[in-house]
């Protein structure tokens, strides 16, 4: 091995050097092309930049508001609550058994609704509860328990 063997690492040499005069065939405007932004000095496009377009954010009208804090709750009637119970023959009724019904993901909020009636006794656990909800599942001598 002598000095005539040695060559640089891949990639750790640029094969343009810009801006070294005419005889390079990169000097002159160092292939920036002619006039306008991109051939300044200092140049950087700023977010968003459609090249003098109106920019989609300043285009799509806006209104409305998002809640950030709202609670999203994925609602749940009795009368489904009783078709699963009698369908699984089960008394206890909680995420789990909504999950695995596909009634809910395991990442969902539930709120149990009173749209329904409910026949059998059934112990029912969920985020919250409306009040007809409550009071239809404490009838049949239910329990309504908060997770």
């Amino acid at each position: 091995m002598d000095l005539s063997n040695l060559k640089p690492a891949q990639k750790s040499k640029s094969s343009k050097r810009l801006g070294r005069g005419e005889g390079s065939g990169y000097g002159d405007t160092a292939s920036r092309g002619h006039k306008g932004a991109k051939s300044r000095s200092g140049y950087s496009k700023k977010i968003g930049f459609e090249g003098g377009q109106m920019p989609i954010q300043r285009r799509v009208p806006k209104f409305g508001f998002n809640n950030r804090g709202r609670v999203e709750y994925k609602p749940i009637n009795l009368d489904t609550l009783e078709k699963i119970a009698e369908k699984l023959n089960i008394t206890t009724i909680d995420k789990d058994v909504l999950v695995v019904n596909g009634l809910a993901s395991k990442h969902d909020l539930i709120k149990i609704l009173g749209n329904g009636s409910l026949t059998k006794k059934l112990t029912v656990k969920a985020n919250a509860f409306s009040k007809s909800a409550k009071e239809a599942i404490e009838a049949q001598e239910g329990t309504a328990e908060k997770i």
